[in-house]
């Protein structure tokens, strides 16, 4: 599987799930903190290709997941895929 990348913002819980998650499940995950970074939501949105409105956001190598939901399913369905 490849990195795992979260942007996210402290204070944010599901920011912290999203990280909590690739834990539990011993992936290799990049977290980035968009406010010590210097990162803005319009600087993700040139990235992404749309409005982006709240953090997480998620990427599986270069490709976008979406926010903690979107993440969780990916790796259930990725997780079921491999059974």
């Amino acid at each position: 599987m490849k990195t795992i990348t979260i942007f996210g913002r402290e204070g944010c819980g599901y920011c912290r799930r999203a990280v909590e998650l690739c834990e539990i499940k011993h992936l290799q995950y990049r977290y980035i903190d968009i406010h010590k970074e210097g990162i803005s939501k319009a600087d993700l949105e040139k990235t992404i290709g749309k409005p982006v409105l709240t953090v997480p956001q998620v990427f599986h190598g270069q490709d976008h997941i979406g926010g903690y939901t979107e993440l969780s399913g990916f790796l259930s369905q990725t997780q079921h895929n491999r059974a």
